[in-house]
């Protein structure tokens, strides 16, 4: 098991199985030198099989195990930080619900860096190459209070009536929000609409969340609200609508944040982080604004890395994530979407805001699906089409990007075009698809 842009993940069962999990727990307690570690879950149907697997390895290797039961991924990196231990958090993200997958903190809540991470993978593969009976079952200790004080902290320091004249809908994904998202908009005032809150082990995801804003949109133009959220699966992004269903992006948030930060005098810095998939229009737009974008590969620990390294105070990426690295050390949804009402009921509509804040130049995203041989023959495909690549981005100038890269997570070459319409993104991204579909010998790709 190798680690892609964001944790382990793999089917359920198959390819992720209770002995992929003991491999963690084990690794974690040697390579991390953990004395404790932290563990919560999504509410995916093989959770908490994945999770009781973990508890055993880690408890026999001497460690104490303290479990937050079914909670968002940044609540593991606040109580990694609180208790300053390794977190793990059992999820697939926005995958289906037959998937899951592992996220590893280091000690303090911080992902990990890529010597930490080789060597934990090092460990997973000795540990599946020679298992080590554990015990059947383990107890682990309750980290309830600790999930009480990360949803403390998402409000901490703001009026409990700041909300009182928003109505939001939250999407909840039937994940790992389903249970705090409510309560903490709730909290400041807020009229909720909650929906996809009711998991039953296989509706995560399913048609409804941040991977589906069709549902919020419908949503929230139903309930006549002023805007509507939604997260994914283990609750570390967001996506956003306006009252008329109209879908803001990452890229938008980001840019809506960054200029309520910088005219606060709260943007350290003077500059964001975000990834090589942000929109061209979001770079105009910070130009405009005087403030300065520092780019990252995808990934949101590239953008963690450079929000350390440069310390910055904000970051994030297209598909929702949204850092605020004063508040926490990953991205957290329920997070940002309390920054953003309380951007709403600051400064006016969310209509208003998104489209004051950018706009996105048109933008096709095409997927090829490659034979599985290894993460050397995607990079080995990319080059090969760099003469198209380049090609085209002649023909596009400065009015347009390109950008082809491999997949972190599946063997898949990605193909993002931008351009000054759409039907000119469409045929350069289907060009350069074919490119790839061509060097690999495929036939088929995925838009």
């Amino acid at each position: 098991m190798r680690f892609g842009t964001d944790g382990i993940r793999g089917r359920a069962g198959d390819e992720l199985t209770d002995s992929v999990a003991a491999a963690v727990g084990r690794a974690v307690v040697r390579e991390l030198g953990a004395r404790r570690v932290l563990v919560a879950r999504d509410t995916r149907e093989s959770g908490p099989g994945l999770e009781a697997a973990f508890v055993a390895a880690v408890v026999a290797e001497g460690a104490v195990a303290e479990s937050l039961g079914v909670a968002p991924t940044p609540a593991v990196a606040h109580a990694a930080r609180e208790a300053h231990a390794p977190g793990v958090s059992i999820t697939a993200s926005h995958n289906p619900w037959t998937d899951n997958g592992l996220k590893v903190f280091a000690t303090g809540g911080t992902k990990l860096d890529d010597g930490a991470q080789a060597r934990l993978e090092a460990a997973i593969a000795r540990s599946l190459a020679a298992p080590v009976a554990t015990a059947p079952a383990a107890t682990a200790e309750s980290g309830e209070a600790r999930v009480e004080s990360w949803r403390r902290s998402l409000v901490a320091g703001v009026r409990a009536d700041a909300l009182a004249r928003l109505h939001v809908v939250v999407d909840a994904a039937h994940g790992a929000c389903s249970a705090h998202a409510t309560p903490v908009l709730g909290a400041l005032g807020a009229t909720v609409t909650t929906v996809h809150a009711a998991p039953d082990g296989r509706n995560i995801n399913a048609e409804c969340g941040a991977t589906h804003p069709r549902a919020v949109a419908r949503a929230t133009r139903e309930a006549g609200a002023d805007l509507g959220v939604a997260f994914d699966g283990d609750g570390d992004r967001l996506i956003a609508v306006d009252h008329l269903g109209e879908v803001v992006d990452g890229d938008h948030l980001i840019a809506i944040a960054a200029r309520r930060m910088h005219e606060r005098g709260e943007l350290r810095g003077g500059a964001v982080a975000v990834t090589v998939m942000t929109n061209l229009g979001f770079h105009r737009a910070m130009r405009e604004s005087g403030i300065g974008v520092v780019v990252t590969p995808v990934g949101d620990r590239a953008v963690l890395a450079a929000l350390e390294e440069r310390d910055l105070a904000l970051g994030g990426e297209q598909s929702g994530h949204l850092v605020y690295r004063d508040r926490a050390t990953t991205g957290d949804g329920i997070l940002a979407a309390v920054q953003l009402a309380l951007t709403v009921a600051e400064r006016g509509p969310l209509h208003d805001l998104a489209r004051a804040a950018m706009s996105s130049m048109p933008q096709v995203l095409v997927n090829v699906r490659v034979p599985d041989d290894g993460p050397a023959a995607l990079v080995g495909l990319v080059a090969a089409i760099e003469p198209e690549v380049e090609a085209a981005r002649r023909l596009l100038g400065e009015d347009g990007r390109v950008l082809v890269r491999a997949s972190g997570t599946e063997p898949l070459v990605r193909v993002m075009v931008e351009a000054a319409s759409d039907a000119l993104a469409r045929r350069v991204a289907d060009e350069l698809a074919a490119s790839v579909a061509r060097a690999a010998g495929a036939a088929t790709h995925e838009g």
